[in-house]
């Protein structure tokens, strides 16, 4: 897939004031210093579209950027560790699940992982909560310039053998990719080519 055009919508906090376009939306979420931003910026080849800053928690929005005119791109808040306080926190965990649980255009969460870390409980449960909501997701690890490739791997079959140990039948589809040398770019825009190919194939049970 090129990216021909990618442009910033809306900011809000209510779901119901998300667009109305019916046309696929990919969501991307993960620990608030997981590097989301600047996989964004790196998907799109677009320098400053979602903004990033070395103060994790940065996004607290729902931001929807519309791409090449026929789906969006949702920047969502991070989860766990920010520097808000406990009252926003709640806040950004209610329309995070509002989001999830309410969202119909939604077709697939993408799950960001620091792949320099071992499995990490917190990611492993917000896995099993999209599992459990019925969710489509895939996982992308972050990161992967910082880490040799055997250490990558060991990392990932981590969270393999976690899930699987926690009644998952398979690893998700899962991508590894690195923001500064653009590595899993082409996988990532690929896929979510593939889907939006099918969805409008069908496009009366979804426009």
């Amino acid at each position: 897939m090129k990216i021909n055009t990618a442009e910033f919508i809306i900011s809000n906090s209510i779901v119901s004031k998300c667009p109305t376009d019916r046309i696929p939306e990919y969501a991307f979420i993960g620990r608030s210093n997981v590097g989301k931003s600047s996989l964004i910026n790196m998907l799109t080849n677009h320098k400053n579209l979602a903004k990033t800053s070395g103060k994790p928690g940065k996004t607290q929005l729902i931001n929807h950027f519309k791409i090449n005119n026929n789906w969006f791109l949702v920047d969502l808040p991070g989860y766990g560790y920010a520097r808000v306080s406990k009252k926003t926190k709640e806040t950004f965990q209610k329309f995070i699940t509002d989001y999830f649980e309410k969202r119909e255009q939604l077709v697939c969460a993408f799950v960001l992982i620091d792949i320099r870390h071992e499995a990490q409980k917190i990611d492993l449960e917000f896995i099993t909560y999209l599992g459990e909501t019925d969710v489509p997701f895939c996982l992308i690890f972050t990161k992967a310039d910082k880490i040799s490739k055997g250490k990558a791997e060991q990392h990932v079959a981590a969270y393999r053998k976690a899930l699987l140990a926690n009644n998952w039948e398979e690893m998700p589809q899962y991508f590894i990719t690195s923001s500064l040398d653009s590595t899993g770019r082409d996988a990532v825009l690929e896929y979510i080519d593939s889907v939006n190919q099918e969805i409008f194939k069908n496009s009366e049970n979804f426009i």
